[in-house]
């Protein structure tokens, strides 16, 4: 069962203080750190970051509980909230004083409901009645207003990735409203309406943060709410719909994921999938939005795989009821204790742990099984390479040996996606070559993706083998080598290659008196002004084919003309009783006659 968990949690959590050790647990999302808050007398802090560079611990005075605390980007300045009417700060920077400088809101009778920070000295408070964007000035220990904006705000959520801000407004909480910040400015979106489900009246909904998330997928941003299935309708259960938040334009409904059943749910985003969580079952599924499955102008989406629980995790126990020879215990999975953050982190404040969810490549091989659209799946994924080369193998020489359609659907994927990447370094080298002008400059020189599966990658991982391998048949492996062939000839790939399976496919071709067949193998992948000309005059003449003969033999002689002009045969080709034969046959006449100057 092992083999069929494609999620997984880090191996090397960050670890942190449990919430029974400490008053409070945040997380920043922008800087991927744990906050834990001890007060009493003095509060003291331990931040936990991915790295130990981004770890520190210190104390600060004891002013009232902590509503929110998070550091700039670079750990430069520490903010930390602890009523709704100001903000604090802290220098963190060397040489700087190491003392606190507050900060009240400018709106009058305003709640400030959080901070975000868009900038290592950038920050923009939101309170319920709009937001204000403020430059810190450490060494002055001041704020200085960049800009404000009214608006009713009922929560708030930010995307430190793409620093966009989104604001819940009006009464039902569904129209958001996106501002985008970027050093030292704040630009206004289009607002858009999340469709609630639909209720008897006079029943209202609201919507609710908890069924929100934002990330990125696929380099676009996307705002996925988590709408519940409704006892009105009879709709078969929950779905994810996916809003795309492009920078310039309207948001738009562009995705809905079918989660098939109803209960309590979280959202990931890993390696461009979306990962649903349901705890109910302790199972998750996974939705690819470029695995397309059209319904009129939206993409509705089936879970890529069969639900799936996250493998099994051991935690090691510590502190001082924890014997040294303890053994690891199985960590709760799904447990109502763990909050999920975007894209991929997962946090139990009660175990002390902060993961990164992982995605496991291998075992889809065995939960997929159409060959198209597994490689549809792979060549999407981060580390694909070598699962993707196994695939390969897989279908020529494992149990499930593929039939040559199925073959051919695999090679078409892998070489359109080396067909793109070598256009791709081809404008670059050209643009650059060129000299600066405006169109080179916005060239970026192409990154070779694991995607990428070129021809020598194709020979020694998987074609190599399977020429060698006992019990294929031959006619089989000639079949596979003219389809990757055939395929590199369709998207335009210059064929290098394989010189010992060359030679293999030849000598089986002409073995089996497909003389034209290996004639046309050799002159596509360009080895027909090297082959020997005796070798196929041989096989021309045992098949008692006058006329296949005729058509080998001048060939050949077309050949002689254009690399020496000459038609003749030189004597080390051995060919002389072939052109006796000719002779004999069309007569002497028939010969190509050298041109004349």
């Amino acid at each position: 069962m092992s083999d069929e968990y494609y999620l997984e949690l880090s191996e090397n959590p960050v670890q942190f203080e449990n919430a029974s050790s400490v008053n409070n647990v945040f997380f920043d999302e922008a800087n991927k750190q744990v906050f834990a808050v001890r007060s009493g007398g003095a509060t003291g802090v331990v931040v936990k970051g991915p790295d130990d560079k981004s770890s520190v611990a210190f104390r600060m005075d004891d002013k009232g509980e902590v509503k929110c605390i998070k550091f700039s980007l670079g750990n430069k300045i520490l903010a930390v909230q602890r009523t709704t009417k100001s903000v604090d700060f802290m220098n963190f920077i060397p040489d700087y004083p190491h003392l606190e400088f507050s900060h009240e809101c400018k709106t009058k009778n305003a709640n400030i409901l959080g901070f975000c920070w868009t900038n290592w000295n950038e920050i923009v408070f939101v309170t319920d009645q709009g937001i204000e964007f403020y430059q810190v000035l450490p060494d002055k220990r001041t704020l200085k207003l960049l800009k404000s904006q009214s608006i009713n705000v009922n929560w708030y959520m930010y995307c430190p990735e793409t620093a966009v801000l989104l604001l819940s407004t009006t009464v039902q909480g569904n129209v958001l409203q996106p501002f985008a910040f970027k050093s030292a400015t704040v630009s206004k979106m289009s607002k858009f309406e999340i469709e609630l489900p639909a209720v008897p009246k006079p029943a209202k909904l609201s919507l609710s943060e908890r069924d929100i998330a934002v990330a990125t997928i696929y380099d676009q941003l996307y705002v996925m709410y988590l709408k519940h299935h409704s006892r009105s309708t009879n709709s078969p259960g929950a779905e994810v719909v996916l809003y795309h938040l492009p920078r310039e334009g309207t948001c738009r409904k562009t995705h809905v994921l079918k989660l098939n059943t109803t209960g309590k749910f979280a959202l990931n985003v890993v390696d461009n999938l979306v990962v649903v969580h349901h705890q109910s079952s302790q199972t998750s599924l996974i939705y690819d939005i470029k695995l397309r499955e059209l319904d009129g102008a939206l993409n509705v989406h089936q879970p890529v795989l069969p639900a799936r629980s996250i493998n099994p995790y051991k935690i090691h126990l510590t502190g001082p009821a924890a014997a040294p020879s303890q053994a690891p215990v199985p960590c709760e999975l799904y447990s109502s204790s763990w909050s999920v953050f975007q894209p991929d982190i997962i946090i139990s404040a009660s175990e002390g742990y902060l993961w990164y969810l992982q995605v496991k490549l291998q075992p889809t091989l065995n939960l997929l099984q159409d060959k198209g659209k597994l490689m549809d799946f792979l060549l999407r994924r981060r580390d694909c390479k070598m699962v993707i080369l196994s695939v390969c193998s897989q279908m020529l020489t494992g149990g499930d040996k593929g039939n040559l359609s199925v073959v051919a659907t695999v090679f078409d994927k892998l070489n359109q996606v080396y067909k793109e990447y070598l256009d791709a370094e081809q404008a670059y080298t050209a643009a650059m070559e060129s000299g600066p002008s405006r169109s080179s400059t916005s060239y970026k020189r192409p990154v070779r993706t694991q995607a990428v599966i070129d021809q020598s990658d194709m020979y020694t991982h998987v074609l190599s083998d399977f020429t060698e391998k006992k019990g294929v048949k031959h006619k089989f492996i000639i079949a596979v080598l003219m389809e990757y062939i055939r395929s590199l000839n369709q998207f335009q790939i210059p064929v290098q290659r394989l010189s010992t399976a060359n030679d293999e496919i030849v000598e089986v071709l002409l073995s089996k008196q497909q003389v034209l067949g290996a004639l046309r193998f050799i002159r596509s992948v360009g080895a027909h002004d090297n082959v020997s000309a005796r070798k196929f005059l041989d096989a021309a003449r045992q098949t008692n084919d006058t006329m296949l003969f005729y058509t080998i033999f001048r060939f050949f002689e077309q050949r002689n003309m254009r690399l020496r002009g000459n038609p003749g045969f030189n004597q080390g080709e051995h060919c002389e009783e072939h052109v006796a034969y000719f002779k004999q046959v069309f007569g002497e006449n028939a010969l190509m006659k050298q041109a004349t100057a």
